[in-house]
């Protein structure tokens, strides 16, 4: 029996590479694990009394794009963090944002653009349901490299315009995830006159958006509205999980224009998983308070503090702007993870595993993603072990 051609030659997942690379191999010391992102502040302390509220409604389907209340808590959300009113029939509430960011592909992805096969452009390193989503749409994902000759951004405007004018899609990520760069105002103008030049739409996951260390940072939103560019060109993304620590609720959200979403919420009426009822009324309380997210933003902004003591003088190490990932250069990468986990413990993912090799190249093969997800103390005594073992 036969499998699907266009999943034959794809990678092996990060994650499960990881543990091949390591897992043979006897820790040379207590285990640090900085590899995932997954957040381990603590969640608010009212979701278990508006869980427990609502917990009657397990017994209930749940509403398919999301209750009013929680749509309305998410538009007012956009409203206060971006100074962008939408009506709530272009929002969905989504089972976290990798749902979106796939589904979405499927759901807006033409079959052709301009006779031809159409494009999916994505920044590479990046996070790995971009490809995936492109594949399943019959689409060809071409990888733009986001190096630090670059400023970690891709640099689309670049590309030919024979491959501007067959692209349907092309994700950003920004906050990035690895490198933790913000695109700026004018990169995300530059986008939306490529979009309306060469006729396709930006899908911007920015799940990272309220990790900051300094300045908020713009959104794609935001910038189109200022702009005055079609709405029907964006496509955002945003999640829980980062934001409130809270992964395991898988709730976000995926915002777009009225003829996009209708076709994002056909899809999901056939095919797509709501959200519990329950968790959908965790969520709008989530949305609808601020307090959490500063004091979630404070803790990850010591450990930044701490990270820039910790490396300091070490040449080409610099400090993200946002997220929770350092991306730190190193000579090869799972070589150092390797090395890192025989000589002490600490855990890390090679920045190749998140990156595609092109003509050859891989462009996060010199580099080590860390998360700083643990308390402070544990990312504390990673970062020294792992600045005495492959910078001292």
């Amino acid at each position: 029996m036969d499998f699907p051609e266009r999943f034959s030659n794809l990678p092996e997942y990060a994650f499960p590479r990881l543990r091949t690379l390591l897992d043979s191999h006897a820790p040379g010391g207590d285990t640090i694990a900085m590899t995932i992102g997954e957040p381990r502040h603590p969640m608010p302390a009212f979701v278990g009394d508006v869980l427990a509220a609502h917990i009657a409604e397990f017994g209930r389907y749940p509403a398919n794009h999301g209750t009013d209340a929680l749509l309305g808590a998410i538009t007012d959300w956009i409203d206060r963090r971006y100074g962008v009113r939408i009506d709530t029939d272009r929002v969905m509430t989504l089972n976290g944002t990798r749902e979106g960011l796939f589904n979405a592909a499927i759901a807006l992805c033409p079959e052709q653009k301009n006779g031809q096969k159409p494009i999916v452009l994505m920044p590479n390193p990046f996070y790995q349901v971009y490809a995936i989503a492109a594949l399943t749409a019959a689409a060809q994902p071409v990888f733009v490299p986001a190096t630090a000759a670059t400023g970690f951004m891709p640099d689309y405007a670049s590309l030919p315009a024979e491959v501007l004018d067959r692209t349907a899609i092309l994700y950003i990520c920004s906050p990035a995830n690895p490198q933790g760069a913000v695109a700026s105002k004018e990169y995300l103008a530059q986008l939306l006159r490529l979009a309306q030049k060469h006729d396709f739409r930006i899908f911007a996951d920015e799940c990272y958006s309220e990790l900051y260390r300094f300045d908020p940072p713009p959104g794609l939103l935001q910038v189109a509205h200022e702009i005055g560019a079609d709405p029907e060109r964006v496509v955002i993304f945003h999640s829980l999980s980062k934001r409130s620590n809270l992964p395991g609720l898988r709730s976000g959200f995926v915002a777009a224009g009225t003829a996009a979403m209708g076709q994002i919420r056909q899809l999901r009426a056939y095919a797509g998983a709501p959200i519990a009822q329950p968790l959908q009324h965790v969520a709008q309380k989530v949305w609808e308070d601020e307090d959490h997210v500063v004091v979630n933003r404070a803790l990850y902004a010591e450990k930044f503090l701490d990270a820039e003591e910790i490396f300091a003088g070490i040449p080409d190490i610099t400090m993200p702007e946002a997220g929770f990932f350092l991306w730190l250069p190193v000579k090869d990468g799972e070589a150092a993870a390797l090395r890192l986990w025989q000589q002490t413990g600490v855990r890390v993912l090679p920045g190749a595993y998140l990156s595609r090799d092109v003509n050859g190249e891989n462009p996060g093969a010199g580099y080590i993603r860390v998360a700083l997800v643990a308390p402070k103390e544990e990312t504390q005594r990673g970062l020294v072990k792992l600045r005495d073992c492959l910078y001292g």
